[in-house]
């Protein structure tokens, strides 16, 4: 049977971790109904102030007022239940603004990737609030251990291990993903966990391990329980629910995608990414780099004058509905998803499958 997870002083009662999608993807509906369940929903601190008046004079004044509200209201969802994070990117240049305003907000836990969080403990003094980077390699995890161990005298309370088969930007060079290279899930897995074990001993304290990238089904949640980690991170299934915070026509594309349809997009980021490839797409990877007029000036990594397109307005333009005007972010498995259903209805088959499988070996 699936197990809570206790974490430092906390308590995650179904091990699964709603990933943070931005922009816009998950905010306080998709994520106070996935705390609704008793698991963690998880709040994208990218742009979630997209919709506010002022967002393109003053889009860091609104981001952070829409953190505020955004975990207010998935608060007051959740009837008490169920743990509540937040996802910042290491990439964005208002990073330490945004980790602020969560811990203003008081949330369960900080979740930190897009780069490496080396400083995050020294931008967080409330102790009671989870910090977690996400990690693609064990040797990720070994750089910050040492950096937290060395600087902060902490390490993490959790961690997330984020796979090549995952949505949205990717802890991967952009060669191993397209020849099928990179290390698999379950590799990655064991070097994070052997890294673990020494800081875990010296802090007589266990780091618990979340794996994410590709996890569709109450069975890959079972294969890696049954390996040894806690729980699992997913996001692309909970695009098609009710409850997700996009538009309909966000959800229907990802319904309707055909695997042939799903590929390693530009992103101005400078990290290869995995989206549909829409009619936008297609565009800009047929005119290749232009010079942006406009910028939010949002990331640290983009070069506005030499960009493939303005990320931040092809997000916008997706989660709004205008999918063929956007950029429209999905996990590997996304044309497997054919039909919508509730954040109550698919926590239910995954954990009722997770526990079938889970049965077969006792």
């Amino acid at each position: 049977m699936l197990k809570e997870v206790k974490i430092k002083d906390k308590i995650l009662q179904v091990p699964i971790i709603q990933g943070g999608m931005g922009v816009g993807i998950s905010l306080s509906s998709l994520a106070g109904n996935v705390m609704k369940e008793g698991a963690m929903g998880v709040i994208s601190a990218a742009h979630p102030g997209y919709k506010k008046e002022g967002f393109n004079k003053n889009s860091l004044k609104c981001n952070v007022e829409a953190i505020l509200e955004e975990v207010k209201k998935a608060r007051e969802i959740s009837m008490g239940k169920g743990l509540l994070g937040v996802n910042i990117m290491v990439a964005s240049k208002d990073y330490a603004q945004y980790v602020k305003a969560a811990v203003k907000a008081k949330v369960d836990a900080i979740i930190s990737g897009a780069g490496l969080p080396l400083e995050l403990p020294k931008l967080v003094d409330d102790k009671s609030i989870l910090l977690a980077p996400i990690v693609s390699s064990g040797r990720a995890i070994r750089l910050i251990l040492k950096r937290w161990d060395k600087r902060h005298n902490t390490v993490p309370d959790f961690v997330v291990i984020e796979g090549s088969e995952a949505g949205g930007h990717l802890g991967f060079k952009k060669e191993e993903l397209l020849n099928g290279t990179c290390e698999s899930l379950d590799k990655i897995f064991d070097d994070v966990k052997k890294e673990l074990q020494p800081f875990e001993e010296a802090y007589d304290k266990k780091i618990p391990v979340f794996v994410a990238g590709g996890i569709f089904t109450g069975s890959d949640i079972a294969h890696f329980i049954k390996k040894g980690a806690d729980g699992v991170q997913m996001g692309t299934r909970f695009i098609a629910t009710e409850e997700c915070d996009a538009a309909k026509e966000f959800k229907d594309m990802v319904i309707n995608c055909k695997k042939e349809d799903i590929a390693i997009v530009k992103s101005p980021t400078g990290f290869p990414g995995r989206g549909i490839m829409n009619s936008f797409m297609k565009k800009t990877e047929e005119r290749g780099n232009i010079s942006m007029s406009s910028c939010f000036n949002c990331l640290s990594l983009c070069n506005p004058s030499d960009t493939p397109y303005c990320i931040s307005g092809a997000l916008i333009e997706a989660v709004k509905g205008n999918v063929d005007k956007g950029l429209v972010f999905v996990g590997s498995n996304a044309y497997r998803v054919n039909e919508m259903t509730t954040v109550h209805d698919l926590i239910n088959e995954l954990v009722s499958e997770a526990n079938e499988k889970l049965k077969e070996n006792d």
